[in-house]
């Protein structure tokens, strides 16, 4: 029996409804509306891609997002000038520094240097460290779109395996984290782990984010499996292909993300939920 197909794309705008109307409440009763300062250096078309698509979502809910476009010869100190000048605005209420950043700008040192209380993305230390705690404050947007991804499954979670296939701090970490918050026995896998196979094989759940087209075999996925794609990789024909070998991998799955149309509309609903919740956030700070 072929997998049932978890629709990030419909699971997602059911997010942004609730957000939206969250937010038409807030600005009746007299609030002003969210704001997002969203910082892209340079010309990567991706980026500029990425950048449109989450500025559309924000118009759609009703948050404000203020470009700030640098030329991609911006030096480090440059940015992190503009980084603490937004920290003090008191009409930001959160900061996206799209990835990636030119060479010759320290992406770590510039997380580190955004406010952890304005933060949407959740890479700053202490973010990932209330995470790690258990008492999150922020929660990193693709694993917290994933865990609702989960959630949409109805299957209770408590007691399930899960191979996480990628360690890297903004998908594979968190994604950890999440899952121990939620009962789940995790093995973590990388590029140095021994017999890949054999860790898919046995896990209930097996979340992917490699960047490697295809590199997860379908018949590695155990039967009536919940598999999260978070790849997107574009194959020889130009078609839009994920980590996982899906066509093989459906078959065998019992939940399955698409690719594209899976995690990243998640991803970006999350982006979107953390905004509201910084803003409501430093509202309570300044009061």
């Amino acid at each position: 029996m072929s997998a049932k197909i978890l629709n990030g794309e419909e699971i997602a705008q059911q997010l942004r409804t609730e957000i939206a109307r969250e937010i038409t409440e807030r600005v009746a009763q007299g609030y002003r509306n969210p704001s997002l300062a969203v910082v892209l250096v340079g010309d990567n078309d991706a980026s500029r891609t990425y950048v449109r698509h989450k500025k559309n979502a924000c118009a759609e809910v009703g948050i404000t997002a203020r470009d700030y476009n640098l030329p991609g010869s911006t030096s480090h100190s440059a940015l992190l000038a503009l980084i603490n000048d937004l920290n003090q605005d008191p009409e930001i209420d959160s900061i996206l520094v799209q990835l990636p950043l030119p060479a010759q700008i320290n992406s770590a040192e510039i997380f580190e240097n955004i406010s952890p209380f304005k933060d949407v993305d959740s890479f700053h230390p202490y973010n990932l460290g209330r995470l790690a705690q258990g008492r999150p404050n922020i929660r990193p947007c693709t694993s917290a779109g994933i865990m609702l991804l989960l959630a949409h499954t109805g299957v209770k979670l408590a007691g399930m395996t899960a191979t996480v296939i990628g360690t890297s701090t903004i998908v594979g970490r968190p994604m950890i984290l999440e899952l121990l918050l939620a009962d789940v026995t995790v093995t973590a896998c990388h590029k140095q782990t021994i017999n890949l196979e054999q860790e898919v094989q046995k896990a209930d759940i097996v979340i992917v984010a490699t960047g490697n087209r295809e590199l997860i075999k379908g018949a590695w996925i155990k039967p009536g499996s919940i598999v999260i794609d978070v790849g997107i990789n574009r194959a020889d024909n130009g078609q839009l292909i994920g980590d996982v070998e899906f066509k093989v991998a459906k078959e065998r799955a019992a939940w399955i993300t698409p690719v594209p149309g899976g995690v990243g509309p998640m991803t970006i609903a999350s982006l979107l939920r953390n905004t509201l919740v910084t803003s409501i956030k430093q509202r309570e700070t300044h009061v």
